[in-house]
Parts: C-alpha cells; structure tokens; sequence
C-alpha cells in the first residue's frame, strides 16, 4: 500500500515513514526537502500517483497568524485537489487537542480552518487530535523563563510520547477512513508545570518551576479543559516517567 506522508521529514513524518515501510508499506517522505511542496503544489502530482493514502504532519515555517494560516489552508486545499485527480481515497490529518476550545491561539485556529476543509474536502478523511509531545517540553519551558526561574501554567496537561503518536498515525492510515475524529493523549494527567519541573530536573536543570494560573500558552490565556481531552481518547502506551528514564 503506498502512503504518503506530508511532513515525512520531521520529528513525527519521518518516525512514521520508518513505521510504515516497517510494516511492509511503500511510504514516501513527502516535503520541500524532497521536492514535494503542498503549499505551492509543486511535485504532489507525481509523489501522489498511485497512493491509497496521504497522512498530512507537515508544519508550519512561520507561527505568526496570518502566515500559519495562510500556510494550513493553501496546504490543505492544494492536498485535496490533488488528493481528488490521484484518486486517493483517505486523507489523515494531524491536529492537536483543544483546537475547538482554544481559539485565542493562532495556530489552534490554523488548525481548525485545516481540519474544516479537510472535512468538506468529499475525500475520505479521519482526524486525529494529540495533545502536546514530550519532546516539545523543554523549549516550552524555555518560553517561560523569567531570570533563574521558570514560569509556566498550571492548567491540567497530558502530553503523550512521539512514538505513541506514530503508532497510532500508521494504524489510522491503514484502515478504512471513518470520516471522524479521534483524541489521543499520554496515560498521565497532571498540572502543566509538575510535567515541567520533572523535565528540568531529570535534565540536571535546577530551576525552579513555577504554576501560575494566569500564564499564558503561546500567548493565550488556557484553563483546566484547554489542553486535554474532554471526552473520550485512546491512551498512549508511554508513561512520562519510563520517558524520562530512556531520554
């Protein structure tokens, strides 16, 4: 089965294309670096010739949120479209948790627009919504540093491992679409700032972390329901802690 992964060189794309051909598939890393360019539409002909599937984990350049936009919505149009003349017949679709709930964020209202043409796209599609990465933490934190301190919400969090993501990207993308949308999360739920703190300390970071409930994340003021699931979600295998025991 081929599936193309848009994004297939970053953290999550090229875990995945690794996974897929794993797995027996012909998956190809799909990016500017190889040629292919969704936001322009150059080269998606030709790498989606053929494909049963595209699964889009591309990233913005630029989080300011005209271009972040602008970026998402030119994408997701151009995949489409060439989705549609290639004959695809399932659209995978990275987001993120919360998208619906946090639209002060420029690049959860991105998102949104993302996923909106994606549904009204008529190509068999399955969205699948994960809260943050550990791997993100560390910059994350380093947003939030203010003198020897650090200083970062205190709204509940649930990050999931990279790994657990791709997992359950390659079995979305290997099934038949359900045109629906699906919450994965880590196994642990528990303030943003002790996830913090934990990090800094298994990186030898003597900091101290601070919990303030009026932080803000990317800019925008969140509360106990912004970053985690609300309803039901598939669980991710990693706990934090045998996470920061192999990183």
């Amino acid at each position: 089965m081929k599936i193309v992964v848009i994004g297939g060189t970053g953290l999550i794309g090229s875990k995945l294309v690794e996974k897929l051909g794993q797995r027996g598939h012909e998956a190809v890393a799909a990016s500017p670096r190889s040629g292919v360019n969704a936001v322009t539409g150059e080269g998606l002909a030709a790498a989606l010739a053929g494909a049963a599937a595209v699964v889009d984990v591309s990233n913005a350049p630029s989080w300011e949120p005209a271009a972040v936009l602008d970026f998402f919505e030119r994408s997701s149009q151009n995949l489409v479209a060439a989705e549609a003349a290639a004959g695809v017949n399932h659209h995978v679709v990275l987001s993120i948790v919360g998208t619906d709930r946090s639209p002060d964020i420029p690049y959860f209202r991105a998102k949104l627009a993302q996923e909106t043409l994606v549904k009204s796209s008529g190509i068999p599609h399955t969205i699948v919504r994960a809260t943050q990465f550990f791997e993100f933490l560390s910059g994350i934190a380093e947003a939030g540093a203010t003198g020897d301190k650090i200083v970062v919400p205190s709204a509940l969090f649930q990050p999931i491992a990279a790994d657990d993501v791709v997992e359950r990207l390659a079995e979305v993308a290997t099934r038949e679409p359900g045109n629906d949308t699906i919450d994965i999360a880590g196994p642990d739920k528990a303030p943003f700032n002790e996830f913090v703190a934990r990090r800094l300390k298994a990186s030898g970071d003597r900091r101290l972390v601070v919990g303030d409930p009026s932080a803000r994340y990317f800019g925008a003021p969140i509360d106990d329901t912004s970053l985690v699931p609300t309803g039901q979600a598939q669980l991710g295998k990693t706990s934090f802690e045998a996470w920061l025991a192999r990183s």
